[in-house]
């Protein structure tokens, strides 16, 4: 397949539909149809991510953020697309919430530190956090592919079966949900997790490999040794009167916590994650580095954010970005992280020259001189090593990478101290 420049996308809502079907269609998961009146959730672009951490109150956020239903009780901030873009930084969000209630603050700071160690954890490791795992569940029901229309999401039950569907239509789901849904697939159903969690993957409009392996280990218990035994008594606590209104209700198929029991965690085997020698490798340099004048920056989906430091650092020349086309029909992405994707791009071409191009990012890229933003992905390293990168800009690390222990989070935070 052969790369193509595709036109810059629209801004309007509708034009977004149609670019993402036009051209990101043959790549998608679905097509890009609307599913009745399913609202969109959360929409891309910097304008949209200004809003939402301007209208984000910590306050209340220990109390809530567990709350799944009524909708309107929810404490979840809704921030993580844009911070997995870098459209919002972690180091932002954690000085937005600094006037806040101190119980709130200090949990909402918590989950915002996860991520970074989310972050510095699949900075080592990369794809092998895939395989990470102290110990594996039981994989009695494992698939080799699975698709959207048969999977153990596809129940009766209207905890999980509302979930996934709330996933599908938005692309966004509280950490809640996204618990139930991984140890329901995992826990209850026996599936092979990577399977869930390659099929989340697909759907989150803040999907990274990253934070989303973390989620999936600690769920089946991998971190921990317990696994989390999603049941009733979940749904009641953090969806009052929700169960009535089940088909189910009076024959619940999760009354009783699932048969699960508790192991002994083992040590991970990967020894980068007990050391590593090389910090630079995965920390990227502390500040800009440049030795030409650059053509072109180069955005990643890690740097759409308008003050990307690459972007930020060279404002008089164009900025391009590729859709991965060999990468992205493996991953078989949802039509709603593409339209996120193009809302963002077409916003960023209203201020900047930009080249929006579709095929194999080292084909399109060579030959020009980059400036970009080091990005703590492997995918990144990979074609960086490939390119003429003339000017690096430093990632906005919430806390610096050291060289030691990152086996357990508690083991991170208490080296960061």
């Amino acid at each position: 397949m052969s790369a193509q420049r595709l036109p810059t996308p629209s801004s309007d809502h509708q034009g977004v539909r149609e670019w993402v079907t036009k051209h990101l269609g043959h790549v998608s998961t679905d097509p890009y149809e609307p599913r009745g009146e399913a609202p969109i959730a959360i929409r891309g672009g910097q304008r949209a991510a200004d809003a939402a951490l301007a209208n984000f109150e910590v306050r209340g956020y220990a109390r809530r953020r567990n709350n799944v239903w009524p909708e309107k009780t929810r404490g979840a901030s809704r921030l993580s697309p844009y911070i997995r873009h870098g459209l919002l930084s972690l180091q932002e969000v954690w000085d937005r919430v600094a006037d806040g209630p101190d119980e709130d603050v200090v949990k909402f700071r918590d989950e915002l530190m996860w991520q970074e160690y989310a972050r510095h954890v699949y900075a080592r490791v990369g794809t092998a956090s895939g395989e990470s795992l102290r110990f594996e569940v039981d994989e009695r029901s494992a698939r080799p592919d699975v698709d959207d229309s048969e999977h153990p999401w596809s129940s009766s039950a209207l905890c999980v079966e509302s979930a996934w569907q709330e996933l599908a239509e938005t692309g966004w789901l509280t950490n809640q949900q996204r618990m139930w849904l991984a140890s329901h697939w995992s826990v209850r159903e026996g599936a092979r997790w990577r399977d869930g969690e390659d099929l989340m993957y697909r759907h989150l409009l803040d999907g990274s490999r990253a934070a989303n392996r973390i989620g999936w280990q600690w769920t089946i218990g991998a971190l921990t040794g317990k696994p989390y035994g999603f049941s009733r008594w979940q749904v009641e606590k953090r969806s009052p009167g929700f169960c009535t209104s089940c088909p189910l209700e009076r024959n619940c198929p999760i009354a009783e916590w699932p048969s699960a029991d508790e192991r002994e965690p083992k040590p991970f085997t990967d020894d980068r994650l007990r050391q590593i020698d090389d910090l630079s490798e995965i920390s990227g340099p502390r500040a800009w580095e440049q030795t030409r004048d650059p053509e072109y920056v180069w955005l990643t989906a890690e740097s759409l954010g308008v003050s990307d430091p690459a972007s930020a650092g060279a404002t008089d020349v164009p900025l391009i970005f590729v859709f991965d086309e060999p990468l992205l029909g493996r991953l078989k992405l949802s039509a709603n992280r593409f339209r996120f994707l193009a809302e963002t791009l077409a916003e960023l071409a209203e201020e900047r020259e930009l080249e929006v191009w579709i095929g194999n990012p080292v084909e399109v890229l060579a030959g020009r001189r980059l400036a970009t933003t080091f990005a703590p992905v492997p995918g990144w390293r990979d074609r960086a090593a490939q390119l003429d990168l003339v000017a690096i800009a430093p990632w906005p690390w919430l806390q610096w990478p050291k060289a030691g222990s990152v086996t357990s989070y508690t083991a991170w935070r208490r080296a960061r101290r």
